[in-house]
């Protein structure tokens, strides 16, 4: 991987050869009935379209769908967005060392992600809330994983240590809203946004790519969360050496949260929030995981990649948002003459 080049290096019409990660691999249908291949080519600085325009099913077949290749081919510009054409592509088991340069990981500190969010969950005042944070901080295995884990596969902070960014995101987001209102229990919302996406530690897979663990798949990380809400408010009740019972109005509303922290029903909610503390997280969840879409397409963190011209003003259209975005910051934008 010594001269792995990263996608948020490439340039217009540049030759590209090397291993890296594929998400999303798909067969589609040329206008004139021909198979090619679309996906997205990605390394740990960002992502990229992919397509192969002469291509077979047998080829198709033998690429994963999420995991990663060695491809070669040429970059493109269109519609202001790099792609990559490729000539080639062929599945690929990387090395540790290339591991390292293939998974997106966060920009933050994790240990001290990880403080903060202990020192948030250290200020919860209801004694049956306070036990079951304990009871989750616990589990050793489960916050080595929350530490690690991606929020997603694709769409928002899809990178290592995602979830613990994301988790934290919201509750700082949370502190800075709740004096606006005062009516809303804060016990519940911060310890609400602190286990609303813990089913995802479950859910997904990371040490070989990102990908949908078997659970993922058959159960998911809202009904995953639930039977985790259950075990741990059991162990609350079953501690030797000091007993606490969670009282059921306030299981029965951390459940809601977490089955209806989507929002909608056709976005994977499996009800309506139907709280004023699960109404606030819903909008919160969402706003966090829209923010960190738009601008990771837009408003890249280095200088160099803000000065990369690729052709215009408009990303191709992000489908989780439903629109092209805008890139430019209008405060800098030179009006023609």
């Amino acid at each position: 991987m010594s001269h792995h080049t990263y996608i948020r290096d490439l340039g217009a019409n540049q030759y590209v050869d090397g291993v890296y990660a594929i998400q999303n691999c798909q067969l589609g249908q040329t206008k004139t009935g021909k198979p090619y291949i679309k996906c997205l080519i990605s390394d740990k600085t960002g992502r990229t379209p992919g397509r192969m325009w002469n291509t077979t099913k047998d080829l198709f077949r033998q690429l994963p769908t999420d995991g990663f290749v060695f491809i070669a081919g040429q970059t493109q510009p269109y519609q202001g967005e790099m792609q990559i054409i490729m000539e080639k592509v062929e599945p690929h088991a990387p090395t540790d060392q290339e591991l390292g340069e293939l998974l997106p990981t966060t920009t933050f500190n994790v240990d001290k992600m990880f403080a903060e969010v202990l020192q948030v969950l250290g200020s919860l005042e209801h004694p049956a809330l306070q036990a079951l944070a304990g009871t989750y901080l616990a589990d050793g295995e489960l916050m080595d994983r929350f530490c690690q884990a991606p929020a997603a596969m694709t769409l928002h902070h899809a990178y290592l240590g995602g979830l613990l960014e994301h988790t934290l995101q919201l509750l700082h987001l949370a502190e800075a809203s709740l004096p606006h209102y005062p009516s809303l229990n804060r016990d519940i919302v911060l310890f609400g946004l602190f286990i609303h996406d813990l089913g995802k530690c479950e859910e997904l897979l990371w040490s070989q790519g990102f990908a949908y663990s078997d659970d993922g798949n058959l159960v998911g990380h809202i009904a995953r969360g639930n039977l985790m809400l259950e075990r741990m408010a059991q162990a609350c009740q079953d501690n030797p050496e000091h007993p606490v019972k969670i009282p059921v109005p306030i299981l029965r509303v951390l459940h809601h949260i977490i089955i209806s922290h989507h929002g909608e029903l056709e976005h994977g909610a499996a009800k309506i929030p139907a709280t004023p503390e699960a109404i606030f997280i819903a909008n919160l969840d969402n706003l966090d995981a829209k923010m960190n879409m738009a601008i990771s397409a837009t408003r890249p963190n280095t200088a160099a990649e803000q000065d990369k011209s690729l052709g215009g003003h408009f990303t191709e259209k992000i489908w989780a948002l439903g629109t092209k975005l805008y890139r430019p910051d209008p405060t800098t934008v030179t009006e023609p003459d």
